[in-house]
């Protein structure tokens, strides 16, 4: 588990350091921008507190996201409207961003289907293993820059070298983690701590551990299984929302390779079919 762990992370600084040049424009910061990417993770690992609060009791993870989701748009709305000039900024008024809107939230729907599979990689795995499997997403992002923007189109052999390496390192990475096995001293510490929450907070033992190990599927018959009307309210303010911003958006102009965009859109989507035919077939989503 360690040292797949520390490959990936290895990888992610290898790929890192591809990604500099010395005739970019911004190449005397190439070093600034790393250690921000650091701090950001750092604070991001932050995330983890709720993750194990809110799985540890058997949490949704479709809940989970909603209102992890719902939280992080309300952050941002709330930033404009205090540093970017309330409500005459220009996301709200100007015609050079009202077009672009509609691929920024697209964008963000893709993160949040991604983030869902993360979320119940997090509940049915633990943060531990299924958090450095999902930060392999670098290689799709490697993937994207390089075949459909061609970002690596004129670098040189060393940097080429460092994504070559930087990928296989984190696949091997990957592989050590996904082949870790949880000991029994791993599950019985995971069991005392299901009984110490479900004791703290009132919780039913049986329905907690039922739905960590998947098999808690919904019943229609039980009041805490129902749908709630605000369930269909936040579906018809997102549908409703994209509608909006698609009716005014544009085609951004921008250069790409549409043979390895369709290639690529081909194996994420059919990844999604499997994965999430697998999922629902074992865990009904629970």
């Amino acid at each position: 588990m360690i040292l797949g762990a520390l490959a990936i992370v290895a990888a992610a600084i290898m790929l890192g350091f591809s990604t500099i040049h010395s005739d970019a424009p911004h190449a005397h910061r190439a070093l600034s921008g790393i250690l921000a990417a650091a701090g950001a993770s750092l604070l991001w690992g932050t995330m983890y507190i709720p993750y194990r609060k809110a799985y540890i009791s058997g949490m949704n993870p479709l809940s989970f996201v909603t209102v992890f989701t719902i939280g992080e748009l309300g952050t941002c709305f709330a930033l404009v409207l205090a540093f970017d000039g309330g409500t005459s900024a220009a996301v709200f008024h100007s015609p050079e961003t009202k077009h672009l809107l509609f691929w920024l939230f697209l964008g963000g729907f893709a993160w949040v289907i991604g983030d869902l599979f993360q979320q119940f990689a997090t509940k049915y795995l633990g943060i531990g293993r299924a958090i450095p499997l999902s930060n392999t997403n670098q290689l799709w992002g490697l993937a994207w820059g390089a075949l459909v923007f061609g970002e690596l189109a004129h670098s040189d052999w060393p940097h080429r070298l460092l994504v070559l390496f930087g990928s296989l390192v984190m696949i091997a990475g990957a592989v050590a983690v996904s082949t870790a096995v949880a000991t029994e001293r791993e599950h019985t510490s995971t069991n005392s701590a299901l009984l110490r929450e479900c004791s703290r907070y009132g919780l039913d033992y049986g329905r907690v551990l039922a739905a960590l190990s998947g098999s808690s599927h919904t019943n229609p018959n039980d009041s805490r299984d129902r749908r709630g009307w605000w369930d269909y309210a936040i579906l018809t303010v997102a549908a409703g929302t994209f509608v909006y911003l698609g009716l005014n958006a544009r085609v951004p102009a921008l250069t790409m390779d549409f043979a390895w965009v369709w290639i690529l859109a081909a194996v994420l989507g059919a990844t999604v079919l499997v994965a999430g035919g697998r999922l629902w077939k074992t865990t009904r989503f629970s």
